[in-house]
């Protein structure tokens, strides 16, 4: 289970040259895959005249990272997998990196290609600002009206915040707790309500 996750808090962006090209490259905090070819049609239209626009991303789905890349017509494995990577080391995800090159006229070779694509998202990494974002599960849960106290306890002894209390026939608790909490709890629950209690995820 994943409880944070790491992401540049905003856009940033850096320009590097090398033998006359240069490469511009642009960081945009990204949360969903649709998202990302809004991104890039911008910067196609506001950067028409470059030569490439590669790019990268590293996004949360669920308990895993999906991540992909695209070179732009750059040779294979010469742009989008180094992009990639940088942002990997960075351990950094929800985040969409384009980098943008103006052809100067001189090949940079393979080799080259790596180092400039890499070295731009590196210079733009040190100028973004980089916060880490908390994951929270919402659960609604309905227990008996005399266990109510003592299952707020629970939650804050798991780590949890009460969000919503609501007493009727029985107590309503809403409560946000760490992914990885979520379980541990619910079987804590179970026994301390003698399996009376119900619950289910909010969205």
């Amino acid at each position: 289970m994943i409880d944070s996750y790491r992401t540049v808090e905003a856009p940033a962006d850096a320009r590097i040259a090398r033998l006359r090209s240069r490469f511009v490259c642009q960081l945009l905090p990204v949360s969903e895959l649709e998202h990302i070819p809004t991104h890039l049609d911008r910067i196609r239209r506001e950067m028409h005249d470059a030569s490439h626009h590669c790019h990268a991303y590293r996004i949360l789905d669920g308990d895993a990272h999906s991540a992909g890349y695209d070179d732009d017509g750059e040779p294979h494995g010469s742009a989008g997998e180094p992009i990639l990577r940088q942002i990997e080391a960075a351990d950094l995800t929800n985040i969409l990196a384009v980098v943008t090159r103006y052809f100067g006229g001189a090949k940079l070779g393979i080799g080259g290609l790596i180092r400039a694509y890499g070295d731009a998202v590196r210079a733009a990494l040190e100028r973004a600002s980089v916060v880490r974002r908390e994951l929270r599960t919402s659960l609604q849960l309905l227990v008996p009206q005399q266990a109510g106290g003592s299952v707020m306890g629970l939650v804050h002894r798991y780590g949890g915040v009460i969000k919503d209390t609501q007493y009727a026939d029985r107590a309503r608790i809403i409560a946000s707790l760490a992914p990885s909490r979520v379980d541990p709890f619910i079987g804590a629950l179970r026994e301390l309500t003698g399996d009376r209690a119900q619950w289910k995820a909010l969205s």
